[in-house]
């Protein structure tokens, strides 16, 4: 029974990864050194898998998305990229002026590159971006490591023409032409020495498979020793998966509860290895590894070879967690991140094969999860029990909200806002971690962060904008913040994961009942509506993103959860319109992705996930309630969108051009307000007036001009001031300009 694992975090023991980038892209390292840095983080991780287990990949450090490597590999390029030129291309086409469109990687917060068909269609096979890397992992002694690549059918169900998803014609029309360079690619591996290449198929999960397509696919890539991944969920097509002339299949047995249930009906062939996802590779709890035994115990009446594995990459778990001193010990004890699933890995094997020396350390686990959940707190839970239907309804319906909203308000035609964050200089980050290590007093702290609130409000009057933000200047992370400030979450000192590019957040942990002792963000706010006469916006982060972007507790429903920390919300929402606050965003951009992957899974989430939200958001009728919500998928669940009963919603329409607006429209109830994201913060370039122009007009031909807003498509916090003052600048210029075309034709 050997072991294989994956999708080991790419950050490295000291965030090696981000520091490469950002020092790579601002020119302090030479593309030589840059390389030769990544060589070296991609040793570290070989070592690490060396180390736990018997086979890994080669080549999965990425430079910067799996995707845009596969797409640059097959030669995928849009054309605005050609002539391809190495590196700076592969970042033009990650984070330049007309980079791919990006959005959410299945139900995960990470962030992928949507690669662009386009005819007419020249693909030409360009493997060095896996081969070399695989050639270095040899050179180093790592034998066991396999090349991983993004498989042929998730790259095609994954990608856009012209903004919109492949229909399945497309897909399989490009599938033929994609099939003979992804074989000139596995063919270049193969000649490399590779034994076995790992492909990933995660989209094989999804509805409606075209299991013909996939059959055709593989079949055509039989004579090639490939081990199939599929993750996050479970097969819908299991019997003719199993048919597929692979060597392996992987099989996630924590989300995909089918597939247990289809194994023991369909059995497994004798000629093919069961990769059995046994051990959680989305959640930090350690495993219960006397019930994991005899998982992998009933799952050998069906296979006759089994290897051990996650059940999908450990790529969103925090990297060990020996480094984390501050957690409580009820909770550290019970943790296990992407390091420590690799030693559950080996300790399952070792218990399997009858080793007694690791009996006693087995059956520890399982007495782990024995006896009185963690964080008990009495009065959270009766509060949640005593919730009843009128808890979630905005008691004045919208269309005499908005009249209340613009006599309060009184804001122009296309008013422009940010989504909330400024740029958090290195001076910032370095008065916030002095006041965290204790060596500034809090008064001073406090001092200092009025003075940057005071200096934001008087930076947007001097711009033009129309409700103004403090900031949030003493935040490190939209969820982060708030989870320190309730009760129910553990913090990570060392906790990053990756959200795309060199961005990194610490996820929360929770692990008790949430509640809020205390006020978490009116001082701040407050402050700032005291120095302008604009309205000022109350930002905090919506309930279903504090839930998805955090771990969540083991044994305790998302639902219940959801509603405690939703309650904890409805209490600052309530705090703040009492300091005077009128406006009020609660961000949800993870509400989407925290759906399951099946459809026929959504009505289940989305009725409690609006829920949430509606309990987050019960307002007086005058204040207005922003949402916002950015890189998703949107069109399919407009209708859950509509049900949250706010009053404004952003979203992104710079990368996708404002397309996205068409699917509004659609909608024939569809009568709120929407924030235009025309500015994409996440690449550095400064759009033109000209650009942001031609998004708000694709957008006032879907909709009215009294729905729109004119903002970036996400907080400004990771751009510099030198880009963000243009940029706005033109914003607030193309919004002007749209008011006064209304007037020219009035």
């Amino acid at each position: 029974m050997q072991i294989l694992a994956y999708g080991l975090p790419r950050l490295g023991e000291k965030r090696q990864y981000k520091t490469l980038l950002e020092r790579f892209w601002s020119g302090k390292v030479s593309e030589t050194e840059f390389l030769k840095g990544m060589e070296a983080l991609e040793k570290e991780r070989l070592s690490t898998y060396a180390a736990f287990v018997d086979i890994y990949p080669a080549g999965e450090l990425s430079y910067y998305d799996p995707m845009l490597d596969l797409a640059v590999a097959v030669g995928l390029i849009p054309q605005r990229f050609q002539p391809y030129e190495g590196l700076s291309s592969y970042f033009q086409m990650a984070r330049g002026a007309q980079a791919l469109e990006m959005t959410k990687w299945f139900n995960t917060n990470y962030h992928y590159l949507v690669p662009e068909w386009e005819e007419p269609l020249k693909l030409t096979p360009q493997p060095d971006i896996y081969l070399q890397k695989y050639e270095h992992a040899k050179a180093e002694g790592f034998h066991n490591a396999m090349p991983s690549l993004i498989g042929p059918y998730t790259f095609l169900r994954l990608s856009k023409k012209n903004g919109h998803s492949l229909s399945a014609e497309e897909i399989e029309r490009y599938g033929e032409a994609l099939l003979p360079i992804y074989q000139k690619v596995i063919q270049a591996l193969q000649k490399a020495g590779a034994q076995g290449i790992l492909i990933h198929e995660p989209a094989f999960v999804l509805d409606e498979p075209l299991v013909p397509l996939i059959g055709y696919l593989y079949h055509s890539l039989s004579q090639y020793p490939l081990y199939l991944l599929t993750y996050y969920e479970a097969v819908d097509f299991y019997p003719r998966l199993v048919e597929l002339p692979v060597k392996g299949i992987a099989l996630d047995f924590v989300a995909g509860g089918a597939n247990r249930e289809a194994i023991a009906h369909y059995g497994f062939p004798e000629d093919k290895v069961l990769i059995a996802g046994v051990i959680d590779g989305r959640n930090v709890w350690r495993a219960d590894l006397v019930a994991k035994a005899k998982e992998v115990e009933a799952l050998q009446r069906y296979a006759k070879q089994i290897w051990l594995a996650p059940s999908a990459p450990l790529s969103f778990l925090p990297l060990t967690k020996a480094v984390e001193k501050k957690i409580p010990a009820p909770v550290w004890e019970r943790l296990s991140f992407a390091k420590e699933k690799l030693a559950e890995l080996r300790l399952l094997r070792a218990y399997l094969s009858g080793e007694e020396e690791v009996r006693a350390e087995v059956e520890a686990t399982a007495a782990l999860w024995q006896g009185e959940p963690l964080g008990l707190h009495a009065p959270t839970r009766q509060r949640v029990s005593s919730l009843t239907e009128k808890d979630f309804i905005r008691e004045v319906p919208y269309a005499e909200r908005v009249r209340l909203q613009s006599q309060h308000l009184n804001l122009p035609l296309f008013p422009t806002t940010t989504i909330g964050s400024f740029p958090q200089t290195e001076d910032l980050r370095a008065l916030r971690k002095a006041y965290r290590e204790g060596t500034l007093p809090e008064s001073e702290y406090k001092a200092k962060i009025r003075e940057k609130i005071a200096e934001v409000i008087r930076y947007q009057e001097e711009l033009g904008l129309d409700v103004l933000v403090h900031g949030e200047f003493e935040r490190s992370d939209m969820v982060e913040f708030f989870a320190e400030r309730l009760e129910g979450f553990a913090i990570t000192e060392h906790g990053w994961v990756l959200s795309y590019g060199s961005r990194v957040y610490r996820a929360p942990i929770i692990y008790g009942d949430v509640w809020r002792p205390k006020p978490m963000t009116v001082e701040e706010i407050a402050y700032a509506q005291s120095l302008t006469q604009k309205p000022v916006k109350g930002m905090l982060t919506g309930p279903v993103t504090i839930l998805n972007w955090s771990y969540a507790p083991p044994h305790k429903s998302k639902e219940e959860v959801a509603y405690e920390i939703a309650l904890a919300i409805q209490d600052e929402v309530r705090d703040l319109e009492a300091a005077g606050i009128k406006v009020i965003q609660i961000d949800e951009p993870a509400f989407r992705e925290g759906a399951p992957l099946k459809q026929r899974d959504w009505p289940e989430y989305f009725r409690w996930a609006v829920r949430a939200f509606r309990l987050a958001s019960r307002a007086l009728p005058q204040t207005q309630i922003h949402s916002h919500m950015c890189y998703s998928e949107f069109e399919s669940i407009l209708s859950y969108i509509w049900e949250m009963d706010f009053d404004v919603i952003s979203i992104e329409a710079s990368r996708s051009k404002g397309t996205l607006v068409e699917e509004f429209k659609r909608f024939p109830q569809w009568d709120r307000q929407i924030g235009l994201g025309v500015y994409d913060i996440h690449s550095p370039a400064i759009p033109t007036e000209e650009s942001i122009q031609a998004v708000i007009e694709a957008a006032r031909r879907a909709l009215p001009d009294r729905l729109l807003w004119v903002n970036p498509d996400c907080g400004l916090k990771t751009r510099r001031w030198e880009e963000v003052t243009p940029a706005l600048k033109n914003m607030i210029q193309a919004a002007q300009a749209a008011r006064e075309s209304v007037q020219a034709k009035s």
